[in-house]
Parts: structure tokens; sequence; C-alpha cells
């Protein structure tokens, strides 16, 4: 299907970048100097596209599901913070197609945003690091808005600083808090197949598609170059 979408906003981890690199390798090293056991990347993978806390909760706990102490969080978290900002962008990469599809929408006069649960204090210092944040505005971390995604909030609020129906805009994005977000408010949401889905069949969600590269954005959607 044809997409006419006036606007559209991408998710960051999973979706624009392979952070996880960085933010395993951060995770590792704050369980080490807590003299914890690390944990295994491809499992700590699947722990990816829930926030930061959450994803130390996991570490902590070895678990998707676990929990941690608040006592225990107080602890680790700062450590994390520290590993992390000194290693940002390591190891990450965009996926493919990424920046084109960007520098494509861009040029056509769609306005691009960045939606993510990632804090803001890693979230623009990364996009600038990978040479992206010009093409995207605003750029809306986790913890810029009182709810992050699942919430529809931060999708409503791009729309409404574009001053666009959030039906008139497109969400492309790589798991389930993605989904439920843009459902949450009438807006069209793509998926990317190869993200942080968690385990997920997206296709199963009912999405308004699934792609397998970014560079499907552009094909899915009419540009007209100004």
């Amino acid at each position: 299907m044809m997409f006419t979408a006036r606007g559209i906003i991408f998710d960051l981890d999973g979706t624009l970048v392979d952070s996880a690199p960085d933010l395993i390798g951060a995770s590792n090293r704050m369980l080490s100097a807590m003299g914890r056991n690390t944990v295994d990347p491809a499992t700590a993978r699947s722990w990816i596209g829930n926030g930061a806390r959450r994803l130390v909760e996991r570490a902590l706990a070895g678990d998707f599901d676990g929990t941690a102490s608040a006592q225990l969080m107080d602890e680790a978290y700062p450590l994390f913070e520290q590993f992390y900002r000194e290693d940002l962008c390591r190891d990450s990469v965009l996926y493919p197609g990424a920046r084109e599809t960007l520098a494509q929408c861009h040029k056509a006069g769609l306005p691009l945003a960045c939606v993510t649960n990632k804090p803001a204090a890693f979230t623009r210092p990364l996009l600038e690091a990978l040479g992206v944040a010009q093409y995207l505005e605003p750029i809306i971390a986790g913890d810029d808005l009182a709810q992050k995604k699942p919430d529809p909030m931060p999708l409503q609020h791009v729309a409404g600083q574009w001053q666009l129906a959030t039906k008139d805009c497109l969400l492309v994005g790589d798991s389930i808090s993605d989904f439920r977000a843009a459902r949450s408010c009438n807006m069209p949401v793509m998926l990317v197949s190869y993200g942080y889905s968690q385990g997920l069949d997206l296709a199963e969600l009912g999405p308004d598609a699934v792609i397998d590269s970014l560079a499907q954005v552009a094909e899915l959607i009419e540009l007209t170059e100004e």
C-alpha cells in the first residue's frame, strides 16, 4: 500500500540505529564494576526497547521480566550512565538506508522527527555523532515529556508541533511499544523487521506495513523534491 504521510516520525534504537553493542557493553561494564556476572550479548539484545532504566534492571536480574530494588538501581544506573556516555557511539551504526532515506525525505520537504524512549542525555549526542540530527525536528527523548511510548503523548506532541493531525503522520518503529503508541492516536505505523522486537512476530500485531529496509519508507510514500 502507498502512504500519503505529511510528516514522518522515526524511532531511534532498533529503527534508525543499531545501538545494541554499546548499550550492552555499558551494561556489562556496570555489572563488572559491581562484581556481578556479565550477560550474554545475544540474550541482552532482546532486553532493549523499553528505555535505559529497564535495560539496567533486566541486566541486574539477568531476565527479561526481572526486577531490581530501588537501592540496587540507585547504585547501578549512575554506573551505566557513566559507561554508556563514555562509549555512546563506539560500535553503534546507522542501519542500511537510514541516512539516505532521511536525506531523501528531508529534500522532498517532509518534516521528520525522532521519538525515542532513550534518555535525552544520550539521544541527541548519538544522532549528532552519526551525522543525522540535522534532519530531525523535533527530537523527543524518553524523559522529555510526562509520558513515553507506548503512551501516545510523544506522537501527539510532534503532530501538534507540526500542526498536523496524527492520522496524517507516519510512525516508523520496531516494537510493540511503537505499534501501541501509534494505534492509540490513530497514526499509521510501519515496523521494521530487523530491530529490537523482543521476539514478537510484528506482522501479527497488524501494522500498516512491515519493512525490511528503511529504503522502503521512501518507496511507499510519494515524494516530490522541492
